[in-house]
């Protein structure tokens, strides 16, 4: 299996090559680029993630820390709850969001119609079960200035 660094090295130049699309697994999937920084090494960070977009606001859309089901959070939430700020790549646009966590009932829909439309984050949900909640954020457009 390749480095997950391998792997996003290659996704990324995929993403930004073809205006936001890849192939492969996630061939067809909505796919986001998030922009973070370390929170003690103060790096740049780009990591590629599948999103799902609100219900009728353009300008909001979810993302989800799964890392696969692993039974911790992946170092991205982290950056981004922290910073309460971010920049991304969605399609060929380029912008600034405000971070949010979602939780209660409406993170409990939210997750549960990405699992319904990609039912890879059903076992995702199943491996994690009894060891952690997977986060679920709200990345906001920030207006522009």
């Amino acid at each position: 299996m390749a480095e997950p660094q391998d792997w996003n090295a290659k996704t990324i130049a995929e993403f930004r090559a073809n205006e936001g699309k890849v192939g492969g697994a996630f061939e067809g999937a909505p796919m986001v680029l998030l922009h973070h920084r370390g929170r003690k090494s103060g790096r740049e960070y780009v990591t590629p993630a599948m999103y799902l977009p609100h219900d009728t606001d353009p300008d909001i859309i979810y993302v989800f820390a799964t890392k696969s089901g692993a039974p911790t959070n992946p170092d991205w939430y982290i950056n981004l709850t922290a910073a309460g700020d971010a920049t991304i790549e969605r399609g060929t646009q380029t912008y600034q969001v405000t971070v949010h966590e979602v939780t209660g009932a409406d993170h409990d829909r939210i997750y549960a119609e990405q699992a319904h439309r990609y039912p890879g984050f059903a076992e995702y949900q199943r491996r994690t079960a009894g060891i952690r909640t997977i986060p679920v954020l709200e990345l906001t457009r920030n207006p522009h200035p």
